[in-house]
């Protein structure tokens, strides 16, 4: 059985860092590319940034780019999301997945409970 644990979330100011990591068992964790998706209240869950199974390849929305880092470390079977430069627009719940890269819902066959992200002005 597929699980994804995501830690990390709280509350930080504007301009505050936090760091999510989400933790997974029950696959083989290196064949896996992983996705960091976030669903703010009211509105639709939204891609974040992904990571290919090795490392070697990352993409991001344009609303993070610049501010968040993704990266992955295989030997813990753990994937990570650095959040810099937070904005109240960051407040989320974040989710993170695991499947083939992109960018889409449909990519991502098994998904994390979610931790929320609470980012004051």
């Amino acid at each position: 059985q597929v699980q994804l644990v995501e830690s990390g979330g709280g509350l930080v100011q504007a301009g505050g860092s936090l760091r999510l990591s989400c933790a997974a068992s029950g696959l083989t964790f290196s064949s896996y590319d992983m996705g960091w998706f976030r669903q703010a209240p009211g509105k639709e869950r939204e891609f974040v940034a992904a990571i290919n199974w090795n490392g070697g390849s990352t993409y991001y929305a344009d609303s993070v780019k610049g501010r968040f880092t993704i990266s992955r470390d295989n030997a813990k079977n753990t994937v990570y999301l650095q959040m810099n430069s937070l904005k109240p627009d960051d407040t989320a719940v974040y989710y993170c997945a695991a499947g083939a890269m992109g960018t889409e819902e449909g990519n991502f066959g098994s998904w994390g409970q979610g931790t929320q992200v609470t980012v004051s002005s």
